[in-house]
């Protein structure tokens, strides 16, 4: 439709007048209805369009999947508090990760702590984007709870892809002054050894089914802030049975075994490719748990209580800590991580500077992680039901 626009004639100016009386501006054309819908319309159509495709026109997907990460961030989320070491090994991991995958993408370590690492790995499971640039940290912390079922876990290692894991091990060594100078000295006691826990319920709960396994005579105090305190705790003669990680074995324990106030027993042991219990490479002339039941029973273990601690072992040792996506992630993208961290892993100066802060254990990041860290993380119905009723029975902890 076409509307006559009427033409407007200039008013005359008077010479007094024509500084300080503005010219008379015409009234703009009014718009037509069918101009109106088209532009609604069309603003309509915009916004359907941005809902339908995510917000693809303001925030454009990831492209993960074409083998180069140009333009992303990696953003890490650890469920922790700064500066401790489940902490410092992520930003080491991932700063040295990010220089190696192809496209170079940025790194962003987050923490969200609370909840033992429960609250951020919940978050995660629940908001994470499945395209391959935000991860999962998980540790010891985290995973015994999901072990246990309780009710506030609300993640699940079963739907997610772990692309590369590391492990860790540790020895369980007895004060001399305690009467213990051998593996023998551990059953048939007079009087309970003393051990010193932080809390049954992390990563003390491996130490605890290994000592169940082998029929120890032990006695348990939990509360202690760290096995920093414990070892200390141990040196005065308040507790008589401790455990350490190697990354500690040097300054908590060494000394003590050479001063002969203290003797090592068994190390936790490393599972295999094919999931048998082996010697930690770490401490190769100590008898792995395993190895000590036998020379204390004469036999090989076996059963609910061995399986439990073969299970734990795994997921509090061998693969105690990883890097994980949603299970949704494309897999040339996971595939592009994982690569990327088999050949990190094999770089001479990456092991070079990573000996102190992966503690002698390699990045496992191999074609066959996927599987093996599958089968390590299937716990059993048996297996939980059994490490449930030993904190009930022996700890007088209830699992909620």
């Amino acid at each position: 439709m076409t509307r006559e626009i009427p033409s407007v004639k200039p008013p005359t100016m008077q010479p007094e007048t024509a500084a300080t009386e503005p010219a008379e501006t015409p009234e703009p054309p009014k718009h037509s209805r069918r101009a109106v819908i088209a532009a609604v319309a069309g603003f309509g159509a915009l916004a359907v369009a941005t809902t339908v495709f995510g917000g693809s026109l303001l925030n454009p997907p990831a492209t993960t999947e074409d083998g180069d990460y140009s333009g992303e961030t990696l953003q890490f989320l650890i469920p922790l508090a700064e500066g401790g070491g489940t902490d410092t090994w992520a930003r080491f991991i991932g700063t040295e990760l990010t220089g190696v995958i192809p496209g170079h993408p940025g790194f962003a370590p987050v923490n969200e702590a609370g909840g033992e690492g429960i609250t951020g790995s919940n978050h995660f499971a629940s908001s994470a984007r499945p395209d391959g640039t935000e991860v999962l940290v998980s540790t010891a912390s985290t995973v015994v709870p999901w072990v246990l079922g309780r009710s506030v876990v609300n993640y699940s290692f079963e739907d997610l892809q772990p692309f590369v894991v590391n492990g860790t091990g540790g020895v369980i060594y007895a004060r001399t002054g305690a009467g213990v100078s051998g593996l023998e000295d551990l059953t048939d006691r007079e009087r309970p050894l003393k051990f010193g826990g932080i809390s049954a319920t992390g990563l003390d709960i491996t130490t605890l089914v290994a000592f169940d396994l082998l029929g120890a005579d032990i006695e348990s105090t939990f509360g202690f802030e760290g096995r920093g305190p414990v070892n200390l705790a141990l040196q005065r003669g308040e507790i008589d049975i401790d455990y350490q990680t190697t990354s500690a074995y040097e300054s908590a324990v060494a000394g003590l075994e050479k001063d002969d106030q203290a003797v090592v027993l068994m190390s936790f042991g490393q599972l295999d490719e094919n999931g048998n219990i082996v010697r930690d490479p770490n401490f190769p002339d100590v008898p792995t748990v395993a190895e000590a039941y036998e020379i204390l029973h004469g036999s090989k273990p076996a059963g609910e209580k061995f399986e439990a601690y073969k299970t734990l072992l795994g997921l509090t040792y061998t693969y105690q800590k990883g890097l994980w996506v949603p299970e949704e992630t494309p897999e040339k993208a996971v595939e592009l991580l994982r690569t990327s961290s088999e050949k990190l892993g094999a770089d001479p100066g990456f092991q070079a500077k990573a000996g102190k802060v992966l503690g002698g254990y390699p990045l496992v990041a191999d074609e066959g992680l996927d599987e093996r860290v599958e089968e390590a993380y299937t716990v059993s119905p048996a297996v939980r039901t059994y490490i449930v009723d030993l904190l009930k029975s022996k700890y007088d902890i209830e699992v909620e």
